[in-house]
């Protein structure tokens, strides 16, 4: 059985160290409606957070 992960949604925001907190009750809360976040460092800037929502 294949799993399909789709991208709802990117935004690029301001990086703070607290980021994490977010993005984890995010999954924890919605992980039952098929919903996963990702957070991740700009490459070029590590100001700069990227924020994800996926459908799974």
């Amino acid at each position: 059985m294949e799993s399909k992960i789709e991208v709802l949604a990117t935004v690029k925001i301001q990086y703070s160290s607290d980021l994490y907190k977010i993005v984890d009750c995010l999954n924890r809360t919605l992980k039952k409606d098929d919903l996963m976040f990702g957070l991740a460092l700009d490459e070029h800037n590590k100001d700069i957070a990227i924020f994800t929502i996926y459908r799974t």
